[in-house]
This record gives C-alpha cells, sequence and structure tokens, in this order.
C-alpha cells in the first residue's frame, strides 16, 4: 500500500542544473522497539525532536531490518546485502565478540566506500560491531574517521567487579565494563565513561557537519543506545516518566535535535537527508531495562515481527512532503541502495544487492520496488513477507523467552499482517493458495543464495 497523508511542497524546475550531491546521515539505535517513541504511539516518552522529525519529514511504518541481532543487521545496512551473502552471521555465534577473529570482507563494498568513490567525506560515529581487529575497522573500510566503541557496550564485562549475574545491569556502573573508546585505529579510553557516550557521540557528528559544509558528505551515527546496560549523561537522570530506559531514550532524542538543528543553522538542511532507524527490536528479557515493541510480537533474536520491524523515520525538507506516512515495505538494505543513488554513486553489479531504491516512496511519486522481506536468523531462512502476507517456516522465541528451540511448521503460519500486526491470527487453513505462492517465492530466493563462510566462527588468531 502506497499512502502520502500530505500534500507534496516541492517542485522540480524543468531543465534545471544538475543539483549538488546530497548529505546522508543515517542515525542508527540499538534494540530500539517499535513502541519506543512518542510519533510511533509511546504514552510517556517524551521525543519531541523524533516527532518534528516526523511532521517535517516520512515515517515508515512497515520498514525492517535484516536481522534480529546487531553484526548481521549493521552489515546488511554497511552492504545493502543479507548477511548470509557475506558471512556476516552464525547460527552458532550470533553476534561478534572481543574474542572473535573475523569482521566484514575487505570484498565488501561499503556505505562509506561507495560514497567516498563520488567524492563524500565520511565520518563513522558510535557502535561499529563489524570486528575489532585493525583492517576490520571503519577507518580500513571507507571511513575518514571513527570514534566510538567497536562492539557492544555490555561487553568485556570485569566479573570481580560490582555484583554479580544481571545484578549489575539493574544499577550499573561505567567500572563493571572494560568496554574501549577508539578514535580511528587507538584506543583513547578504556572503560569508556558510557554516561557520556550519547552526548560524546553527538559532538563528534555535529563537529564533523559543521567542518564538511561545503559537502557532500555521509555521517554514521550509531549509538549504544538502547542496549544494556543503560547510561544517560547527568542532565537526564531522572527525568523521565520512564524511568532510566526513558532517560536514555529522551537523551537520543535530544542528539537528534542537536543534529537537525546544526544542518538547519547551516543552510544544509534542503541538501542533507537524514535517516532514523535501530539494527533490531527491544531485548525484552531486561523487563523495564528493554524497550517495547508495541502491538507487535516478541523482540530481539526472533524473526516475529517485535524483532526486525524498526521505527524508522525519514527527514529531507524540500524533497520528502513534509508529515508523510509510507505503508511500503523498506529494509535497511534499501537505506543503502537508495542514498547511493541519490548521491550518483555505483550500486555494485558484480554481486546480488538486496536493498532497492526507495527514492519513488520519499519523494511521493511511486510505490516501492520492494515486494518481499526475508526474515533470516543465522543462515536459516525462518520467514517471509510477501506484500501483506507473512509466512512462518520456523518459529523461535526472543532472547530469553520461551521456547529456546527452534520449531518447524509444515504447513507454515500464515498472518495477515495488515490485518494481525500482532501476528495473533493464523489463517494458513483458508489461504492455501497464498503459502503456494510464497514457497515459489522462497524456492526462487534460495536458487539465487551462495552463502559465504561464517565471520563469526572464526576465533581470535584465526583470522582469514
Amino acid at each position: 500500500m502506497f499512502c502520502i497523508f500530505a500534500e507534496p511542497n516541492f517542485t522540480f524546475a524543468a531543465n534545471a542544473a544538475e543539483p549538488p550531491k546530497p548529505n546522508v546521515v543515517v542515525i542508527f539505535c540499538d534494540d530500539l522497539g517499535y513502541g519506543d517513541l512518542g510519533c510511533f504511539g509511546h504514552p510517556t516518552i517524551r521525543t519531541p525532536n523524533l516527532d518534528r522529525m516526523a511532521a517535517e519529514g516520512m515515517k515508515l511504518t512497515q520498514f525492517y531490518s535484516a536481522s534480529p541481532v546487531c553484526t548481521p543487521s549493521r552489515a546488511a545496512l554497511m552492504t545493502g546485502r543479507l548477511p548470509a551473502r557475506n558471512g556476516m552471521c552464525s547460527n552458532k555465534r550470533r553476534v561478534l565478540f572481543p574474542n572473535s577473529g573475523g569482521g566484514i570482507p575487505a570484498n565488501e563494498v561499503t556505505f562509506a566506500e561507495a560514497l567516498k568513490d563520488v567524492g563524500y567525506a565520511t565520518a563513522c560515529v558510535g557502535k561499529w560491531h563489524l570486528g575489532h581487529l585493525p583492517q576490520f575497522l571503519p577507518t580500513n573500510n571507507g571511513f575518514d574517521t571513527y570514534f566510538g566503541i567497536p562492539y557492544s557496550n555490555d561487553m568485556d564485562r570485569l566479573n570481580d567487579v560490582g555484583p554479580r549475574g544481571r545484578a549489575a545491569f539493574w544499577d550499573p556502573k561505567v567500572e563493571y565494563w572494560n568496554v574501549p573508546l577508539m578514535r580511528d585505529l587507538e584506543i583513547i579510553e578504556r572503560p569508556a565513561d558510557q554516561n557520556t557516550i550519547t552526548k560524546r557521540y553527538t559532538d563528534e557528528a555535529v563537529k564533523f557537519i559543521k567542518s564538511h559544509q561545503d559537502g557532500p558528505f555521509f555521517v554514521y551515527l550509531a549509538h549504544s543506545m538502547m542496549h544494556v546496560p543503560l547510561f544517560r549523561s547527568r542532565e537526564f537522570a531522572d527525568t523521565s516518566l520512564r524511568g532510566l530506559y526513558g532517560d536514555a531514550m529522551e537523551e537520543i532524542d535530544w542528539s537528534v535535535g542537536q543534529v537537525l538543528d546544526t544542518l538547519r543553522e547551516t543552510g544544509l538542511a534542503d541538501n542533507t537527508l537524514v535517516w532514523f532507524c535501530s539494527d533490531n527490536g527491544p531485548w525484552l528479557v531486561f523487563d523495564t531495562h528493554g524497550g517495547s515493541a508495541g502491538l507487535l510480537r516478541e523482540g530481539k533474536g526472533t524473526t516475529w515481527e517485535g524483532g526486525m520491524r524498526e521505527p524508522t523515520l525519514a527527514w529531507w525538507p524540500e524533497h520528502i512532503p513534509a508529515g508523510s506516512v509510507s505503508m511500503e515495505l523498506g529494509s535497511t538494505m534499501d537505506i543503502y541502495t537508495t542514498s547511493l543513488k541519490l548521491a550518483g554513486a555505483d550500486v555494485p553489479t558484480d554481486r546480488v544487492v538486496d536493498g532497492v531504491d526507495l527514492s519513488p516512496v520519499l519523494v511521493g511519486n511511486g510505490p516501492s520496488p520492494r515486494k518481499a522481506v526475508f526474515y533470516y536468523r543465522g543462515y536459516q531462512l525462518m520467514a517471509v513477507r510477501m506484500g501483506p502476507w507473512k509466512a512462518h517456516f520456523v518459529t523461535h522465541g526472543s532472547y530469553g523467552s520461551e521456547p529456546r528451540q527452534a520449531k518447524k511448521h509444515d504447513p507454515p503460519i500464515l498472518y495477515h499482517l495488515d490485518h494481525d500486526p500482532s501476528e495473533k491470527y493464523p489463517i494458513q487453513n483458508e489461504h492455501p493458495d497464498v503459502i503456494d505462492k510464497i514457497k515459489k517465492l522462497v524456492l526462487e530466493h534460495q536458487s539465487q543464495m551462495q552463502p559465504a563462510p561464517s565471520q563469526l566462527e572464526i576465533p581470535l588468531g584465526k583470522t582469514k
């Protein structure tokens, strides 16, 4: 379904000079739930800057990550490809760890590399999680600068410091985790002061934008929050009705406001495309320290909707109709392809690129080329969405929930997501024809799938 609930407020001049290449900013959260923003329905988390971003741009309500966990989803965003194609997934280890020896393969064409080839200045700020060894870090994969942590903020746990087990997460202290903060290839702080991490990420992004006003530039701002352990700056402590999670989320909202205000103040707003999204759904097992998937089922780690459908916004004044809402299918892989197309960069043709160009959706003049979503958990295809229909061939609970084991379904469980976004009412018995069409789509997809060896299963010291 293609919906634009606003009148376009822009025109295209006939035979006008070629417009300047748009700047691109991708703001990527960690473990943010579909229902965690005010503009997506949360009743007590205040997100005025994100709400304004939605009011001035587009809310995409059926937008998906390529994986329900961190490393594979980030690899998909960075390459426009399903993680199985580049080996950034595993059936044994869900993400990269500090003892991992693998990372993003050198033969992948990253978002930053493609834009750098057409003259973009590039900056990565925040969580990377695509390999912590030098050859895998951002500055060796197309980014001019890097400031951030190389993997998740709960890794490098110091078991001899603070309370044991989950108690450390309920009242987190910086010194409980020996997470490194890096600038380019060097560790500049360890443990990273996570109380100020969101503020410092924001300052870095704003500084880069101000120093590259002549453009074009690409900023990838990948926040460590809302991954547990949760931290926020002193100014945001105990200010949200939603508790610690709300404090951290409202600081993210502040950060978005700082970035957008900088673009407005520098006169760059009309020539900058800003995306806001998340890598996967909320970590539900952490109770109030985890987010909410809203009306969607389950959360992080699962291919139910709550694990992979993300609250997504796109902002590009004078191009995206203000206050528009798209119900078209989209994916984080499409951010890659769409942004490259708009920048005049080459989308690789020597490999399968799963991202499609959503620019017709953004500017309000056409439907999405995406007609299907493939839900993977590791290398296993778990479910497929075709139009409004979703068939689960295999199901698995989210992190920390039951059932812990995968369960196969024959026939697959079928839902109509437009009618039943919460996946409560299976209707496979009433629609065998739809099942047959989806099975045919699966066979076609699998005939073109050539999985790469897993990078996540390479131990430290055995890097390939």
